[in-house]
């Protein structure tokens, strides 16, 4: 059922595909572990389900225990999965992209709860993995506005923000990557291919340079606007335009073009960018404008990556020392867990069993 999804899900679709939770349980294992569940801990496949606790299996080799969400985004959630995948679809088909206040409106949920979902699947687009862009590059800096919540004393409390970006040319025939022509050449007849954008302090070289060292193939042709920390990058070919009087957006068409798509759908879905998390907006804008002409993937790919990127707390999204963390816990009994083999108390061995109430109690009195 699972194998591969040909088309664009739409909502009627979703619900059809994914009614329960036990239907989201059986993808997420089937796109985790393709050959069969695999324990993480020791890689011995002889483990089982138990029915006392969900999605979680129990090793009979080490008796260790783990969950099909454990070392994902979705580890130690309290939302269902349901609402994980519903929240995938919705940020992966919605054009205009989805507000925590519309995806708390949307799953039922708080708003804190659906921001933090939101920022877990955002930092969940970016895959490790993913190739550099090659060929023909557009290249620019541009300044983003966004609110500035620390600085009281401006009037709109707004501040701006160096935005340095990238953008394949592609042939608008073949829809292949552009061949390299004479410097200073125009390219006719292109389309825009893949993105990437990142947060820059500064118009610096090391920063400019770093940034295209990440996400730039050597060998690749950059066609910039001729800014002086562009120069002295051994490895690559420099086709820069001078732009003088002329609008940047003449010279550069596609790289300019993305940052006018961007600026709007800050302004338009989310009413402006917050310095502290704009590298994770950053991330969703690239993955959606990379996957424009197949969103029919973007849903699964969400998926996929959620289950290869590791675990992340709200503590370490809003960067803050968890306030719980390192406290003495006063329990007044041992916690325990049911196992395949009985319930346990945590810490000890699986043979370890523990006590019942009526122990050392034969039903009769003396």
């Amino acid at each position: 059922m699972f194998a591969a999804m040909a088309k664009q899900l739409s909502l009627l679709d979703f619900q059809v595909w994914f009614p329960d939770e036990d239907s989201c349980y059986r993808l997420l294992m089937d796109r985790r572990w393709p050959s069969g569940f695999v324990f993480p801990k020791c890689g011995a496949q002889n483990a089982a389900r138990l029915t006392s606790r969900a999605y979680t299996f129990a090793c009979r080799d080490c008796g260790k225990q783990t969950s099909a969400t454990a070392g994902t985004i979705m580890h130690r959630t309290r939302h269902p999965l349901r609402a994980w995948f519903c929240a995938a679809h919705l940020m992966a088909t919605h054009s205009n992209g989805m507000s925590a206040w519309q995806m708390a409106g949307q799953l039922g949920i708080t708003y804190r709860a659906a921001w933090l979902l939101e920022q877990k699947l955002r930092r969940a687009m970016v895959d490790p993995n993913r190739d550099p862009l090659d060929g023909v590059i557009e290249i620019d800096q541009t300044e983003m506005p966004f609110h500035d919540l620390e600085e009281p004393g401006k009037p709109l409390k707004e501040g701006k923000i160096i935005v340095i970006g990238a953008v394949e040319v592609r042939d608008k025939t073949t829809g292949k990557p552009q061949k390299p022509e004479a410097l200073g050449a125009k390219y006719l007849d292109t389309l825009s291919g893949r993105c990437r954008m990142e947060v820059i302090p500064s118009n610096e070289k090391p920063n400019i340079h770093a940034f295209i060292k990440a996400n730039i193939a050597p060998g690749a042709t950059l066609v910039c606007d001729g800014h002086a920390s562009y120069t002295g990058l051994v490895g690559y070919r420099h086709d820069p335009r001078i732009v003088g009087n002329m609008a940047a957006h003449i010279p550069l068409r596609w790289i300019h073009r993305v940052f006018a798509l961007l600026k709007r759908w800050g302004l338009g879905t989310y009413h402006g960018f917050r310095r502290e998390h704009i590298d994770t907006y950053l991330y969703e804008f690239v993955f959606r404008y990379n996957r424009r002409y197949y969103r029919h993937v973007s849903f699964e790919t969400i998926l996929g990556l959620s289950a290869d990127h590791a675990p992340m707390s709200y503590w370490e999204i809003i960067q803050r020392d968890n306030p719980r963390k390192g406290r003495p816990v006063n329990r007044k009994s041992p916690r325990q867990r049911k196992t395949q083999e009985g319930v346990q108390i945590d810490g000890t061995g699986p043979k370890k069993r523990c006590p019942k109430a009526d122990d050392g109690h034969n039903g009769s009195e003396a």
